[in-house]
């Protein structure tokens, strides 16, 4: 269903309130780019943004004719039935705000029966569709199928791409494969062999293998549901059950202990841009589903504290992880850096979150971009791509 005029309208106020910290943030060079955790002046980390600066400068100079932005209707399409739709929700009014700011014609909807015909009555169809959905229908591919089957231009990784990634052990295989990245050990388990083969038989291979520290996680979805890290033989009963609460298949790796960092990327005329690596550090060593969710302890830091050397390990892997999987526009892709210095792939995503406590919106406002500029060039790239595409 889609949002009243009344509706949108308090949502807006709402976020360009909420925004009004972080606008202040960007505006002052001597403030902290983002209070909580994060150390560097903006000044100092703007100062040299290096080449990646490149691709949006040559996006802004980029005047292929498009239709004003008051004309330009965007429909963000966010909700849906996964357990994300919370965040999903969030996601897209964060997003839907800043484009509102900058003058476009926003317009949300939910994923429910009235979605298709809205999508193709020429009173309501968009210009642009931003599916901001997390979880099933809307990072596997399928929404983005039936966008593609409407011929609407969207933003956003295609939809074969999308399942390629959605899946984590397929994309690991990928991504070691193709791109020779790291990746830690791992097997894949459907809940139906424990049932086949006996639990403990399965739970003493995987400890006595792979070795403890374990982290089980399903293999599709996002948000760290269902991931646990096991640390003790005692725990993996528990932390299997919590798996396949979310998924019917587990994906088990041998924890890698080391720094861990997220790098999104940004695409404009299909040319990246590759911000800087962002560390994560929790108090109890586990970016689980309350620390991203909710603002707390969570210390962030961009660009993370690493060796150039490594910093710059950390954004080419990242850059080869995105291209390999064919994924466009925009993407997050999270490692571990172990101790030897290398990069150790853990996923991408297709549909980063936005939220206010997101990984990629802090790593933009870090290192000194505008949100709703960037958004905006974004979402003026994907149409002028839909233009020279036909």
């Amino acid at each position: 269903m889609t949002t009243s005029r009344a509706d949108m309208a308090k949502t807006q106020a709402r976020a360009a309130q909420a925004r009004e910290p972080a606008a202040a943030t960007q505006r002052s060079a001597g403030q902290k780019a983002v209070t909580q955790g994060f150390t560097e002046p903006v000044a100092e980390m703007t100062a040299d943004l290096g080449p990646d600066e490149a691709a949006l400068t040559e996006a802004a100079g980029n005047t292929m004719a498009l239709k004003a932005r008051s004309e330009t209707s965007i429909l963000i399409i966010c909700g849906g039935s996964s357990h994300e739709r919370d965040i999903s929700i969030s996601s897209g009014h964060r997003v839907g705000g800043y484009l509102h700011d900058a003058g476009w014609n926003v317009r949300y909807h939910d994923m429910d029966a009235s979605l298709l015909p809205y999508l193709s009555d020429p009173a309501t169809r968009p210009d642009l569709v931003w599916p901001l959905l997390h979880g099933a229908k809307g990072e596997d591919g399928s929404i983005r199928d039936l966008l593609e089957l409407e011929r609407l231009p969207y933003v956003g990784s295609r939809a074969k791409a999308s399942g390629t990634a959605w899946n984590k052990p397929i994309a690991k295989n990928v991504v070691r494969k193709v791109g020779q990245l790291h990746t830690p050990v791992s097997v894949t388990l459907p809940e139906e062999l424990f049932r086949e083969l006996g639990v403990r038989e399965i739970m003493d291979l995987l400890v006595d293998t792979l070795q403890l520290p374990l982290f089980v996680k399903p293999i599709y979805g996002g948000s760290a549901m269902g991931c646990t890290l096991v640390t003790e033989a005692d725990q993996l009963a528990q932390a299997m059950i919590d798996c396949f609460a979310y998924a019917d298949t587990a994906l088990v790796e041998r924890a890698v202990t080391g720094t861990e960092v997220s790098v999104s990327i940004l695409e404009f005329d299909g040319k990246p841009l590759v911000l800087p690596p962002l560390e994560i550090v929790t108090p109890n060593g586990t970016y689980d589903y309350e620390a991203r969710c909710t603002p707390g302890p969570t210390d962030f830091y961009v660009p993370a504290r690493l060796p150039q050397e490594t910093l710059d390990a950390v954004k080419e892997a990242a850059l080869q992880a995105h291209r390999i999987l064919s994924l466009r526009d925009i993407s997050r892709t999270d490692f571990i850096v172990d101790g030897q210095g290398r990069p150790q792939f853990l996923e991408s995503n297709v549909t980063p979150g936005m939220t206010d406590t997101s990984l990629l919106p802090k790593a933009a406002l870090a290192t000194g971009y505008d949100l709703a500029d960037l958004y905006s060039r974004l979402a003026e790239s994907v149409l002028r791509q839909d233009r020279v595409q036909g």
